[in-house]
């Protein structure tokens, strides 16, 4: 994997099952383990065998899921790269589709075997639950349709991977024109705007094609699996033991109720500020005052040094995780052409290490972006000594909440980018912020709700459900003379296309770490300390216990969400 950004990594532990030297590309190195654990599955005889057995399991899973992890690593950051394509493609076509028969299978035998009730219940009573889900689910008619979804997710990546404008004489990727969205020349905004807009406004129609073949498939997945549409195949296919598509209704009437008068305010008091008779889609990230953009760094390595020291402040411990990514060029942050969207952290799974990818251009949000991300960071290392795999991932309600509690506890330290007032503005842009992505988070679920529950619609239909969810949950925002582009904003969301109703677990997320955040004003040592604590849980707890071994409640209703809400905006005015 030469596009790798990263050299040979330290593994964690010696292999026991599988072997040292193996071609994980290749189908017929591969079958042969498959072979061996189902042929002993039956031979197994003793307690400390079986768990013996599942832990060989779970060794070839993390080999397999790093493999393809790294391809699509290479593929991300090099979208016009044929040969990082190709390697990853050849995964998802050829490698993938022949595991997901092998996996159900070694699962039914787990079901099946006779030692699996002498398991220890509070060890495996998560990962009983969630072997059980998967063989509920499995549909063998499923493998190719899930392999033509992972293709046209790759698609939508290349597409918005190479999108460029020329602007003022130089070629520009559409992020790196976010830039010019927080400078004070209005006019200059408006131009940059226009331009990306303009850009993605040429692509609609291949952006609708891709998401087209995404609802048909989807949906003939759930009807495979016996559900009637794809909204509650996805609602059990990820895991939702805890929740229901009735109680994300009720999320976004809370959210309608108890943000939605909070960001009006702030979007009344932005258009007085700026002397506006009207809040235009430009004039959202400027300072409203006209002060020049937060520059908080010039080159990536400024980024990582500084957020280095913020780490060391916080904890030794921590401070020593991101250290050692660094020296391991785990992180790949600045935007680039060719590169795909958005920031990731992705999760090495037989060497224990995570990466970082993000898309840098010298933004404040690229410090919340690196802070986010490395809170999902020190989750997978605070899990490197779990040796059953399936516990080494947490659910993502948990996993976001190691990363947005980041966020905010990294928040009193954004002084080693600015002065005392730039770090005060700083903290209520991270604080508008959000406030903002709840309305965002209700407008891309609800949407989603509506698409898979009506899998027949037109695109028009399409266009008018999204343009409702945009009056509910907008604000005060003027969009005469550009309703085109308002009804097509979904088309940025990448998790809409290549992870459907993974979005809702922000805000739900949002509020286990706002609590974290209530938690740290009271007693900050304590409440990092159950912050870690938790995150060492990985998935080995069910989801409302590891909000409270966090120190918060697993509850996203009106009641919870009404608190938080009116922190944020005392916190926010506080900061004036």
């Amino acid at each position: 994997m030469s596009l790798l950004p990263f050299g040979s990594l330290p593994a964690h532990s010696a292999r026991r099952f599988v072997p040292t030297v193996i071609d994980l590309g290749n189908w017929d190195q591969i079958r042969p383990l498959f072979d061996q654990l189902t042929q002993r599955a039956a031979e197994v005889k003793t307690l400390a065998e079986f768990e013996h057995w599942i832990l060989d399991g779970g060794e070839l899973s993390a080999a397999l899921d790093e493999e393809g992890a790294l391809r699509y690593i290479a593929m991300t950051c090099h979208t016009d790269s044929p040969e990082a394509e190709k390697a990853y493609l050849h995964f998802v076509e050829q490698i993938e589709p022949q595991l997901k028969p092998r996996q159900f299978e070694l699962s039914k035998l787990y079901l099946q075997h006779p030692l699996r009730a002498s398991l220890p219940k509070a060890r495996y009573e998560v990962f009983d639950r969630d072997t059980q889900l998967r063989v509920e689910l499995y549909r063998e008619e499923n493998v190719a349709l899930e392999t033509e979804d992972a293709k046209i997710g790759n698609e939508y990546n290349k597409l918005t991977g190479g999108l460029t404008v020329e602007f003022r004489g130089e070629e520009k990727t559409l992020v790196a024109m976010g830039r010019f969205q927080e400078d004070p020349d209005r006019a200059l905004r408006e131009e940059a705007w226009r331009k990306v807009v303009e850009r993605r406004l040429r692509e609609e129609s291949k952006f609708d094609d891709l998401m087209d073949q995404l609802v048909a498939l989807r949906h003939k997945m759930a009807l495979n699996a016996g559900y009637a549409n794809y909204r509650d195949y996805a609602f059990r296919a990820r895991g939702r033991f805890d929740y229901t598509p009735a109680d994300c209704e009720r999320f976004h009437d809370a959210i309608e109720a108890e943000v939605m008068p909070i960001l009006k305010t702030l979007q009344n008091r932005r258009r007085t500020e700026m002397g506006l008779t009207s809040l235009r889609p430009w004039d959202l990230a400027v300072d409203p005052l006209s002060r020049p953009a937060l520059k908080p760094f010039t080159q990536s390595a400024d980024l990582e040094t500084k957020t280095q020291i913020i780490f060391d402040r916080l904890d030794s411990g921590l401070a020593a995780g991101f250290r050692q990514m660094r020296e391991l060029r785990l992180l790949d942050l600045d935007n680039r052409k060719g590169k795909a969207p958005g920031g990731y952290q992705s999760t090495l799974s037989e060497t224990r290490l995570p990466f970082i990818f993000m898309n840098a251009v010298g933004l404040q949000r690229d410090v919340e972006t690196l802070l986010h991300e490395a809170g999902h960071a020190f989750h997978a290392l605070a899990t490197r000594d779990e040796d059953l795999y399936a516990y080494r991932g947490a659910p993502i309600e948990f996993c976001e909440v190691a990363s947005m509690a980041m966020e905010l506890l990294a928040a009193p330290h954004l002084d080693v980018y600015y002065t005392p007032d730039e770090c005060r503005r700083a903290r209520r842009v991270h604080l508008e912020g959000i406030v903002g992505v709840f309305p965002w988070i209700a407008t891309v679920d609800a949407f989603q709700h509506w698409m898979y529950t009506h899998p027949t619609h037109t695109r028009d239909e399409r266009r008018a459900a999204w343009n409702r969810l945009m009056d509910r949950f907008a604000g005060t925002v003027d969009w005469t003379g550009f309703e085109s582009v308002r009804a097509s904003l979904w088309h940025k969301q990448l998790h809409i296309f290549l992870y459907p109703f993974y979005y809702v677990e922000y805000g739900i997320a949002q509020l286990g770490a706002l609590q974290v955040w209530a938690n740290a004003a009271v007693d900050p040592a304590k409440a990092l300390a159950e912050y870690q604590s938790a995150l060492a849980l990985g998935g080995s707890r069910p989801l409302p216990e590891l909000f409270a071994r966090a120190g918060g409640r697993f509850d996203f209703s009106r009641d919870s969400l009404k608190p938080l809400a009116e922190r944020v905006r005392r916190e926010w005015e506080s900061l004036a």
